[in-house]
């Protein structure tokens, strides 16, 4: 299926909301601990685990990359840096954060690495949910999230205009 038939609908999130999502998942993780230390899935769980190590006060923070998308295109994944302390534990008392589960591939690599830590999503989608222990917000799977970081301000033609109904 092509990138242009998966995705029918844009939800596009600014900075603000991002932060505030990420802010509400920090409060539903606050029972979820006591941990250890953050792994941020890289790129897009940075942000979302800078905001969660802040409100959580964790100090340790380590990285999983992982590299499975080009634009609206997942492709094939690979991991591209372990997070070695975590992993030495099976993941045992580590957060594992990323900003959105989507078909679920690269929350299975992480998963399959970190068995044993809680994992959590600012978004999540119905193909990746099962993979995640605590998520926020719910989008349709035809649903390409626009992030901030892959965004910029500019001119949108209004709807009716852009479904070719004017």
């Amino acid at each position: 299926m092509s990138s242009a038939d998966r995705y029918t609908k844009a939800f596009p999130v600014s900075w603000d909301q991002l932060h505030r999502d990420a802010k509400a998942l920090s409060w539903r993780l606050l029972d979820k601990g006591p941990f250890k230390g953050i792994v941020a899935v890289t790129r897009g769980g940075l942000v979302p685990a800078a905001i969660i190590a802040r409100e959580l006060e964790l100090r340790v923070v380590e990285t999983v990359s992982v590299s499975s998308y080009a634009w609206q295109d997942q492709g094939a994944a690979g991991v591209l840096k372990a997070p070695v302390a975590a992993q030495a534990e099976r993941g045992a008392g580590w957060l594992l954060v990323d900003d959105l589960v989507d078909t679920g591939k690269t929350a299975r690599i992480v998963r399959e690495m970190l068995p044993e830590a809680h994992f959590a999503t600012v978004y999540a989608k119905p193909e990746g949910r099962p993979l995640v222990d605590t998520f926020i917000t719910e989008v349709s799977q035809d649903t390409w999230i626009l992030f901030p970081w892959d965004t910029e301000t500019r001119f949108v033609e209004p709807l009716v205009k852009s479904n070719g109904n004017g």
